[in-house]
């Protein structure tokens, strides 16, 4: 099965015996069988794991140092037999008349690699530098074990050969806790996978602090981190362990173990280096950091091979159905409030530099055009200006329905809006006359505006499609809002995406603060307002329009008073934001968006032909679209993913969609097309 990028990371935390290599050995090798079993790559476990950390003047016993080296024969004996993939113990080392405290990394077999620790706590309950020396003091560079050459330093790093951007970076415990981690330097010379083997004790407040560590280190390396560290059997004397294990990416927490447990504990997760090479890709600080004076160091890199992954293996990780709307409702609601704030800022400031002119909207009783309206009467509350500036446009054409025409006057009146009500459809009846366009195929020169609805409603479902029917409502909209004052537009980014939107219409105003919002957040954003921001009429309006069916009205209801469907037409909007978030924010392949939502819970269950058909529709919408992203109005940005020109997605209106549609069939198919 492709990976799709992803590699099987886990922390094992196996019971333990202080002083004990046997028992420990048999620990930590039923441990890595236990990894073999789910399939997982690469596992590190605790520092000094081997012996365990709290020996104390017992690491100069040189029988305690041959039973950690018998140990560790024992244990790259028992890889070669049963596990594939990359695991790092923990142990003493006396290399060169010196005692180290090391990570040692084994590969089916093989010992690879030594690393030492770079920094030693000796301040309070810490006490290495009494036993151990530091990786500044070391001599060789390359040492004998079981009567092999073994590289050994800090400045090892390990390269996978057959997935792509897996290389592998290795701290102990407190090099993680310095100003400058070892896995810094690392990150910056390429690694990805930056693994801690730790034995941290517990004290109040330390579990949440190092949690923070551990996630923050992810985000400032644009890697995962693994950390392991030593559990309750560690525990000697004074000092009490855990046994947290903690597992990063890029800022994310995407598993942790509970602490204190008593038994062998595997904590697996699933990392997405795609995610991790985009993201280096693009920020190019990141790339910069290597030239800053005292950073330049040179690494060894040690290769080794992973096994393909099973057919059977499913994901380690939790794909989310909604990306830009948190499942936690105490996030959701601070989102809502960042994200409503963002936008009342940028609007209020634009409307300050242009002198605070009276501001048109056109309201339709729809979510796009109630969060711009809920957004521009808070912005004028916070510049100090009166909402009868705002003229609120409401403009029944022949799609509208009784519904969505008495919300928008209900919210205009309940929000102390100045307002009116303008009927389009003489208008644009006139118009389709004078370009002699016949609306589905009907006859205009002797129908009036009633007629004409009396044909529009009998009409059959294979007839109601007509884009310029649609087109001439949407500008005559547009053409009246422009002819009252300056104007705040109301599509939303996955609108945009697209191209769900008439160009010099709805897609075009002086401002817009909905320009970076894409529609699953939008409904939560009116619902947020309507509980937070709103009471009274306005907020059962409000709820009663995050209540109805999304439509652009523009086509004639039926005979039985249905109106036109949007997410029927283009596609259900939650798989459009998952499909435009993979893509834009990560660069996924088709192929990876599909496997992706193979995994998602969304509201409803999709077939998988049903996924494939609609990312075909994102994808050649998208590219035939972007005509209409190149001159934008100006709006806020307020995630990590936006559209605007200007500033986050430049491409060019003519590229083809060819090499991305064709992926969408290569899904499944075992081979890639040459």
């Amino acid at each position: 099965m492709p990976r799709h990028g992803f590699v099987r990371l886990a922390a094992a935390v196996p019971q333990l015996r202080v002083a004990d290599t046997r028992f420990n050995a048999t620990r930590t090798i039923d441990l890595m069988n236990h990894a073999a079993n789910e399939s997982v790559d690469v596992v590190v476990f605790p520092e000094m794991g081997l012996t365990g950390y709290t020996c104390g003047d017992l690491f100069f016993q040189r029988t305690l140092q041959a039973g950690a080296l018998e140990a560790l024969q024992g244990i790259a004996a028992a890889s070669a037999r049963s596990f594939k993939g990359v695991m790092v113990v923990g142990l003493p080392l006396v290399i060169d008349d010196q005692v180290f405290n090391c990570a040692a990394v084994v590969h089916r077999g093989e010992v690879l690699g030594i690393i030492p620790k770079s920094y030693l706590p000796t301040y309070k309950e810490f006490y290495d530098a009494r036993f151990f020396a530091p990786a500044s003091t070391v001599v060789s560079n390359i040492v004998q074990l079981f009567g092999k050459p073994v590289p050994f330093g800090t400045d090892l790093l390990f390269r996978c050969s057959n997935v792509t951007g897996c290389v592998i970076g290795i701290e102990i415990c407190e090099d993680m806790w310095g100003p400058v981690p070892p896995s810094s330097l690392q990150a910056l010379h390429g690694a990805t996978v930056c693994l801690n083997l730790s034995a941290s004790n517990e004290t109040i407040a330390k579990a949440n602090y190092r949690r923070s560590l551990v996630v923050q280190q992810s985000a400032r390396c644009l890697a995962s981190y693994v950390y392991s560290s030593s559990g309750p059997g560690e525990s000697s004397t004074d000092l009490v362990f855990g046994g947290h294990a903690l597992i990063a990416e890029n800022g994310t927490l995407l598993a942790e173990s509970e602490r204190f447990r008593r038994d062998d504990h595997l904590t697996m997760a699933d990392v997405d280096l795609d995610r991790l090479r985009m993201d280096r890709s693009q920020t190019t600080s990141f790339g910069d950091a290597v030239l800053t004076r005292g950073l330049k160091q040179e690494y060894r890199r040690l290769e080794f091979e992973l096994a393909e992954r099973p057919s059977s293996v499913s994901l380690a990780r939790l794909v989310v159905a909604h990306p830009f709307v948190p499942s936690i409702e105490s996030e959701l609601r601070e989102r809502c409030d960042e994200i409503f704030h963002i936008q009342v800022s940028g609007l209020g400031r634009r409307l300050e530099q242009i002198g605070t002119p009276p501001v048109a909207i056109g309201v339709s009783g729809g979510l796009d055009s109630t969060l711009a309206l809920l957004v521009l009467c808070k912005t004028l509350d916070r510049i100090g200006a009166s909402r009868e500036r705002i003229r609120a446009l409401t403009m029944p054409g022949y799609g509208t329905t009784n519904r969505t025409l008495a919300n928008a006057k209900s919210l205009m009146k309940s929000l102390g809006v100045s307002f009116r009500e303008v009927d389009i459809r003489q208008l644009c009846l006139d118009e389709m006359k004078a370009l002699g366009h016949a609306p589905f195929g009907i006859a205009l020169e002797k129908l009036d505006v009633a007629g004409l609805n009396a044909k529009l409603t009998s009409l059959p479902a294979e007839q109601r499609s007509d884009l310029t029917f649609e087109n001439v409502q949407a500008r005559a909209r547009t053409s009246l809002l422009m002819n009252t004052a300056f104007v705040v537009g109301t599509g939303d980014l996955s609108e945009l995406a697209l191209g769900w939107c008439t160009y010099n219409a709805d897609h075009m105003s002086m401002y817009n603060p909905n320009i970076s919002v894409p529609k699953t957040l939008v409904k939560f954003l009116v619902r947020w307002a309507a509980q937070n921001e709103f009471d009274g009429e306005a907020r059962k309006t409000l709820l009663d329009i995050v209540a109805t069916e999304i439509s652009a009205e523009l086509l004639p209801t039926t005979s039985d008073g249905k109106s036109q469907s949007t997410e029927s037409t283009i596609g259900p909007y939650e798989l459009h934001d998952f499909f435009l978030y993979h893509f834009l924010r990560y660069g996924a392949t088709p192929e990876k968006i599909l496997y992706l939502a193979s995994f998602a819970k969304f509201d409803r269950p999709y077939a998988a032909d049903e996924i494939k058909k609609w990312l075909r529709v994102f994808l050649t919408r998208f590219f035939a679209n972007q005509f209409k992203r190149s001159c934008l109005p100006d709006g806020p940005k307020v995630g990590s993913v936006s559209l605007s020109p200007r500033g986050d997605w430049r491409m060019p209106s003519d590229a083809a969609a060819t090499l991305w549609l064709d992926g969408t069939d290569m899904f499944g198919s075992p081979e890639p097309r040459p």
